[in-house]
């Protein structure tokens, strides 16, 4: 989802703190409750270790341990959370080690690599028993944690899609009213309504716009769009909102797809036209964009005017001082709709642990409404349970966030299930540099899209 990257400056772009520096190179660990693990507790106490990512999370999370101890004396709750690039390094070799944690935070690009190596337990007959009812859920959202051998290995948690984050005074400035961002749309011939107000956000450092005569693109002062890597294979908050707008799909099928879509003109066209807006002064060179200055304080600051980000970062966008920041949704493209992933997290359970009962009793618990209403009320994510998925809407607008931005993409079904693959290292090994290479060159995207996809299909291919 997000990395975090040494601090730099450049131009007037400013590093957005992804992860608190306390946690940036190792675990928080806290207890649920007040009782060290083995210290004063009940002899036949069962402790489970929960690992997760996300800081922001930590309070709400911390609340549903709690919660869930005290109907569940025998089972105590150890929450570490670790930073994102840290979280995945140490999950993995603590699998390898065999001590892995007993529950985790499990994403769409990681779960594929574990299932197929068998460190998730398939709970598919403990949801059967529970009675369990999957039709809760966000559609699309359990699909995410079926294996190819259509075993459940994992309960939904969240879900997020993505957003056009802006500088509330910068638009107004510009002379655009809040409804005016929801009626934008774009095309890869002249980029439509969107491009006008990219050119029209962008301001040079003489203080011309990109709609005006005289606007200099090589020495821009604020950005119309920003973005922070060139997206890879994935391009959630980078390109593709225009691609799946464009009429591209990932692959052929999802779940667990046999070929990918890399070599699709509808792709290289909306990549071409994204890469364009660099050309044109509207977006920053590649080497500004990954040069360890990130978008969130970059929109603070005002080094960019909007951003294309995910419904995660919406409270930290909202708690950014001196800055009345909003949203709209993603454009409406050439298929005549708009498009977002649609992504969703988990709780697994590691295929390894001692305590496989209390483990299922926690992951249910994490994934019903008594936990799921109280993350609900936190206002940082929107919870995979429908009923509690609607309070989070609510408790978005009581802190000025319009949560219509994102939930338009599950109402109107445009949203695209983040792609679920046990070969998603490899893909992006391949896809990450091709990226950087067409947002780096001028030329057509195309040939280098066509020669990537080419080798994906062989790795495919070789199994």
């Amino acid at each position: 989802m997000h990395r975090s990257r040494t601090t730099q400056r450049s131009s007037r772009v400013v590093r957005g703190l992804r992860l608190p520096a306390l946690v940036a190179t190792g675990a928080l660990v806290l207890a649920a409750c007040s009782t060290p693990s083995g210290v004063g507790g009940p002899d036949d106490q069962v402790t489970l270790t929960y690992w997760m990512w996300d800081a922001n999370q930590v309070p709400g999370y911390q609340q549903c341990a709690q919660d869930f101890e005290a109907e569940n004396p025998d089972v105590l709750v150890n929450l570490e959370q670790y930073g994102w690039d840290d979280y995945w390094t140490q999950l993995t070799a603590r699998m390898v080690a065999e001590s892995a944690p007993d529950v985790f935070v499990d994403h769409a690009q990681q779960f594929g690599k574990y299932a197929s190596f068998d460190q998730i337990l398939d709970i598919s007959d403990r949801v059967e028993d529970s009675g369990l009812d999957l039709g809760q859920y966000q559609d699309g959202l359990v699909d995410l944690s079926r294996g190819p051998d259509g075993g459940l290995y994992g309960l939904p948690k969240d879900w997020d899609t993505v957003g056009l984050f802006y500088n509330a005074d910068m638009v107004a400035e510009a002379g655009y009213a809040p409804e005016d961002l929801w009626e934008l749309e774009w095309n890869p011939r002249d980029g439509g309504t969107f491009e006008e107000f990219l050119a029209r956000m962008t301001v040079d450092e003489n203080g011309v716009r990109g709609d005006e005569p005289g606007f200099d693109p090589s020495r821009v002062d604020v950005y119309g769009l920003g973005y922070n890597e060139s997206g890879g294979g994935f391009g959630q908050v980078q390109w593709a909102p225009y691609a799946l707008s464009n009429g591209w799909t990932y692959a052929d099928t999802n779940p667990w797809p046999t070929s990918f879509h890399y070599d699709d003109p509808a792709l290289a066209e909306a990549v071409g036209w994204w890469r364009s807006l660099i050309d044109k002064g509207y977006m920053p060179p590649l080497p500004v964009a990954t040069s360890g200055i990130g978008t969130i304080e970059s929109l603070g600051s005002g080094g960019y005017a909007a951003l294309i980000e995910g419904s995660w970062n919406s409270r930290a966008m909202a708690e950014l001082q001196g800055v009345d920041v909003r949203v709209a949704p993603t454009p409406v493209g050439p298929t005549g709709q708009r498009a977002s992933v649609f992504n969703g997290l988990s709780d697994a359970i590691y295929a390894g642990t001692e305590h496989p009962d209390e483990a299922w009793r926690w992951v249910e618990y994490l994934a019903s409404p008594a936990c799921q209403d109280v993350v609900a009320a936190e206002a940082r994510v929107f919870p995979a349970i429908s009923s509690s998925s609607e309070q989070a809407v609510a408790a978005f607008s009581e802190i000025g966030i319009d949560a219509e931005a994102f939930a338009v993409h599950v109402e109107d079904g445009t949203g695209t299930l983040s792609p679920v693959t046990d070969r998603w290292s490899e893909v992006q090994s391949i896809m990450q540099p091709a990226m950087d290479e067409v947002m780096s060159s001028t030329g057509d995207p195309g040939p280098i899209l066509s020669d990537a996809d080419a080798r994906v299909e062989r790795m495919m291919a070789d199994g």
